[in-house]
């Protein structure tokens, strides 16, 4: 028995405190692949990556939830985990359809169902909790609301549609190193008409009518320094959100999509006492 328990302790300890930049050299074999991860509990976190990104952007999350008890399902997106132009004529409708078809997929089998995601993940999960009241909570990471600049950037944006059907994407200097898992994992181009969608998704899940709908346990994270996000962002999400039951917690030291390189601050371990609080 206490060889289990040092065994299952130095497992646990080695998800919460291994170098991710480690860790993704001895996985990159499955960074453009789903995760679905058995759980023993009855219960289920279904979790969902962001734009351009893959699902190994929640692996690491999802293995410490996993270690606890949890099935972890982690589908990629429609157009992610290829190649850029595979985002071309996909609608944020599909994306959302993928979420949904995952989540039902866990309803079957599993007592409860927790979902969370990050960066568009978030938004995803806002509109499925609409549709689905009997989701037990969510994690919103990273949601994008309010964006920085927006007038501006959606002035320039439409005239660079008019002459380019790609992007590249712009980091400033503060997102910190060009090894980080979130921008190593991503397309680092994309289709000018997906980052319309992207938009389009942001616009629709932020309207108060749509964040007053949510009812279930909600916890909101955001970092301190989100360069795409404003100062306020997460505190009209938390404001506007209509669950009864709702958390917020601010990340130190992190960038935007901060779930696949954090090494600190308990993130995992709060996201962990939240569902099981509820």
């Amino acid at each position: 028995m206490a060889e289990y328990v040092q065994k299952l302790f130095s497992s646990v300890r080695s998800i919460l405190f291994a170098d991710p930049r480690a860790l993704y050299r001895s996985e990159m074999h499955l960074v453009n692949q789903s995760f679905y991860f058995r759980g023993t509990n009855g219960k289920a976190v279904l979790l969902v990556h962001g734009w351009t990104s893959t699902s190994y952007e929640v692996r690491r999350i999802g293995k410490y939830l996993n270690e606890n008890g949890y099935t972890v399902y982690a589908p990629m997106l429609t157009g992610h985990g290829t190649m850029p132009k595979d985002l071309e004529g996909v609608r944020w409708q599909q994306w959302l359809s993928d979420v949904e078809e995952a989540y039902l997929e866990l309803t079957k089998d599993h007592q409860k169902v927790f979902v969370g995601g990050t960066s568009l993940g978030a938004n995803l999960v806002v509109l499925l909790s609409e549709k689905y009241p009997s989701i037990a909570g969510i994690i919103l990471m990273a949601m994008p609301g309010k964006l920085k600049f927006e007038s501006m950037c959606t002035f320039f944006f439409d005239l660079w549609k008019r002459f380019r059907r790609y992007n590249k994407k712009f980091y400033p200097i503060t997102f910190g190193s060009k090894r980080t898992i979130t921008r190593v994992i991503s397309y680092q181009t994309y289709p000018v008409e997906s980052a319309d969608q992207m938009y389009a998704l942001i616009k629709k899940s932020r309207l108060p009518e749509s964040l007053e709908k949510v009812c279930q346990p909600a916890l909101l994270m955001q970092s301190t320094h989100d360069h795409l996000v404003t100062k306020d962002n997460m505190e009209y999400l938390f404001e506007h959100i209509g669950s009864k039951i709702k958390e917020k917690k601010y990340i130190q030291r992190a960038y935007h999509t901060f779930i696949s390189d954090i090494k600190n601050e308990h993130v995992f371990e709060d996201i962990l006492d939240f569902i099981e609080e509820n």
